[in-house]
C-alpha cells in the first residue's frame, strides 16, 4: 500500500502567542521523515500551506523553474515562506504576517493533503467547502470519482 502522507482533517486552537499544535497522526509522518522543521507560506485560497523539508525544496524548485511572467506567483509562494521548529510540545508558530493572511482567529482547521498540509480558519474553510460543493463538478474529477 502505497505512503499516502498527510491525511485527514483536525479542529485546531490557536493559542495567544501564534501557535498551533500539531495532531499526533501528522507528528507520526514528520517523524518517520525525520522533520522538525517546515516551511510555511500563503495559498490563492486564503489559506496556509505546510510542507516538510523534501516537500518544500521540490515545490520551491517547481516554482524556481517557472517563466518570468509568473513572478507574482512566486512573490506569493517563495516570497512570504517561513521556516518554522516544531517546538517541545509540538507546536508550529505562525508568523503574523501569515496569521493575518489566513484571517486565523483562535478556531483553525488543519487538513492533510497528501504531501503537504493546509491551515484554516475554521470559519472561512467551511465558507470555501460550501462554495465548492454548491459549483458545478469539474470534469476532470467527475471521471475521476465515477
Amino acid at each position: 500500500m502505497a505512503n499516502l502522507g498527510f491525511q485527514g482533517p483536525a479542529d485546531l486552537t490557536l493559542d495567544i502567542k501564534g501557535r498551533v499544535a500539531m495532531p499526533a497522526r501528522h507528528r507520526e509522518v514528520l517523524g518517520a521523515m525525520g522533520a522538525t522543521k517546515l516551511t510555511i507560506t500563503k495559498h490563492p485560497d486564503g489559506c496556509l500551506l505546510v510542507f516538510p523539508p523534501a516537500g518544500w525544496v521540490d515545490f520551491a524548485e517547481r516554482l524556481a523553474a517557472l517563466p518570468m511572467e509568473s513572478i507574482g506567483w512566486k512573490r506569493l509562494f517563495l516570497g512570504n515562506a517561513t521556516e518554522v521548529e516544531l517546538d517541545a510540545s509540538s507546536r508550529v508558530l505562525i508568523a503574523p504576517t501569515l496569521k493575518e493572511y489566513a484571517d486565523l482567529s483562535r478556531d483553525v482547521y488543519m487538513l492533510g493533503m497528501g504531501g503537504f498540509l493546509e491551515i484554516w480558519d475554521k470559519r472561512r474553510y467551511q465558507e470555501q467547502e460550501a462554495l465548492t460543493r454548491s459549483s458545478a463538478m469539474p470534469e476532470s474529477v467527475r471521471n475521476f470519482i465515477l
